[in-house]
C-alpha cells in the first residue's frame, strides 16, 4: 500500500485566538493540524469547528485511556465532530482498544481513523524501568503496537526510532504517526527520541508531526517549505 507522507502541524498554543494566527502564517497546502490536550482543554470543540471551516484535516490527540465503556462513549462523542485521526493509548489494554474500534466503526466511513500511542517520545529506557516496565523500549513499542492492530486499531503513534521495526513487523497497512520531528540543528526540547523528516519517511512514517520547529520560527512558511521538501526521501 503506497501512501504519500503528510506533514501534521501541532497546534501547541494556549487558546482558540492563537489558532487563526498560526493558520494565516502557514501556506494553504498544509492540510493537517493536530489538536492536543492543552488546546482542546482551553477551547473545546470550537477549535475543531474552526479547523473544519478552514477546510483543514484534524488530528485530535487526546490519548484516550480509561475503562472500555468510558472510552467507547468518548469515541462516539468525538465522531460527531468530524475529526480525521484520533489517539487512544495502547496501555489501555485489549478490551479498551476493541471497545474504541467498535465504537468508531458505528460511524461508518465518516469515523476517524484510530491510532494507538505505543511509547511517548518523551520517555527513554530508564523512564520505562522506573515505572516497572522491564522490556526494552523497542520491544515494548512493538508488543503494544501488535496488540492495538490485532484489536482493530488503524495505526500507531511511535517515535521514528521504532517506526522501521513496526513497519517491518506489521506490514504496509497500519498508519504510522511519528511525533518528535525536527530539522537538523533544531532544539530537542522535552522529547528524547527525535529525528529528521527524511529519517521518518525512510523508516515508514505516514504522518510526521511538527510543532515547535514551525511555531517558534521567525518565518514559519519558509520552514514549512523545508519540511515539505524533505517528505521526498531523497530530499533534505
Amino acid at each position: 500500500m503506497n501512501r504519500s507522507p503528510e506533514l501534521i502541524v501541532a497546534l501547541d498554543v494556549p487558546s482558540l485566538a492563537d489558532v487563526p494566527v498560526v493558520l494565516d502564517r502557514l501556506p494553504d497546502d498544509i492540510h493537517w493540524y493536530k489538536v492536543g490536550l492543552e488546546l482542546f482543554s482551553a477551547a473545546g470543540p470550537a477549535v475543531l469547528a474552526l479547523l473544519r471551516e478552514r477546510q483543514k484535516r484534524i488530528f485530535l490527540d487526546l490519548k484516550l485511556h480509561d475503562i472500555p465503556n468510558t472510552v467507547a462513549h468518548a469515541v462516539r462523542a468525538i465522531c460527531a465532530h468530524e475529526v480525521d485521526l484520533l489517539t487512544v493509548h495502547a496501555l489501555g489494554g485489549q478490551a479498551m482498544l476493541r471497545a474504541a474500534a467498535d465504537a468508531a466503526r458505528q460511524d461508518g466511513d465518516r469515523a476517524p481513523k484510530l491510532v494507538a500511542v505505543t511509547t511517548l517520545t518523551s520517555l527513554a529506557q530508564e523512564d520505562l524501568t522506573a515505572i516497572g516496565v522491564q522490556r526494552a523500549l523497542s520491544d515494548q513499542a512493538q508488543a503494544l503496537g501488535a496488540l492495538a492492530i490485532e484489536c482493530g486499531i488503524d495505526g500507531l503513534v511511535c517515535s521514528v526510532h521504532e517506526a522501521r521495526r513496526l513497519r517491518d513487523a506489521l506490514g504496509p497497512t497500519p498508519l504510522l504517526v511519528t511525533p518528535g520531528i525536527r530539522l537538523a540543528g533544531d532544539a530537542v526540547g522535552d522529547q528524547k527520541r527525535v529525528a529528521t523528516p527524511t529519517e521518518a519517511v525512510r523508516n515508514g512514517s505516514d504522518y510526521l508531526v511538527v510543532g515547535r520547529s514551525l511555531l517558534n520560527a521567525p518565518d514559519p512558511a519558509a520552514v514549512a517549505a523545508r519540511f515539505k521538501a524533505a517528505l521526498n526521501p531523497d530530499g533534505e
